[in-house]
């Protein structure tokens, strides 16, 4: 069984930052864009045969029985359904509490990365 956890970088900074500026526009689009992010990295990951058991604000969380293509395909594809203005820190493990783990080491080692727990020493 393989589990991931995907969660968007700073995304309560550009929220409160919209607030600080009192830009209910950019507040909308952020939410606009964040909104449509999380539903095609949820999609994407339906079509790679994840089953998702969450996916709101700006994560999702989902697992598979049969996933059989690489971290880094996973990590790019997320990438690239993001696009240049948001970043998403991913945790993969062999079960849930794993995948948050290893989302954790991604947030604290940067963000905008993929760490697989079974990689942590």
């Amino acid at each position: 069984m393989k589990f991931i956890t995907v969660d968007g970088d700073d995304i309560g900074q550009k929220i409160a930052a919209c607030y600080f500026r009192n830009d209910s526009q950019a507040l909308l689009k952020l939410n606009k864009s964040v909104e449509t992010i999380i539903n095609d990295v949820a999609q994407f990951l339906i079509n790679q045969g994840f089953e998702v058991i969450f996916s709101a604000a700006d994560g999702v969380a989902a697992y598979s029985e049969s996933f059989a293509n690489s971290n880094e395909m996973l990590y790019r594809e997320i990438s690239k359904i993001a696009g240049e203005n948001l970043t998403f820190s991913v945790g993969v493990g062999d079960t849930l509490r794993e995948s948050y783990i290893a989302l954790l080491a991604s947030k604290s080692n940067g963000k905008g990365q993929l760490t697989a727990y079974g990689d942590l020493a």
